[in-house]
């Protein structure tokens, strides 16, 4: 979409997300447009545009690994200040 002719779309959505905003007739509501940020009509490409957006935003690679648990022997030092 070009950003010239359009405002920013703001809000970032997975293309799940989109689809399932969609009315039964098939498409969108102008007020849904509006929250999400695309403008009325809807430009050429605005779907395609918010899911590369989400897929930019979203991390690459592996997930990262999960904290560790504390070994079996591990004792935490408590303090008594009183």
């Amino acid at each position: 979409m070009n950003t010239e002719s359009a405002p920013s779309i703001t809000y970032l959505l997975s293309p799940e997300e989109i689809e399932a905003a969609r009315t039964p007739a098939g498409g969108w509501k102008r007020d849904q447009l509006a929250a999400w940020g695309v403008p009325w009509p809807p430009p050429k490409g605005w779907k395609d545009e918010l899911a590369e957006r989400w897929k930019a935003a979203r991390p690459t690679g592996p997930p990262a690994p999960s904290p560790t648990p504390d070994p079996d022997d591990f004792a935490q030092d408590t303090l008594d200040f009183g």
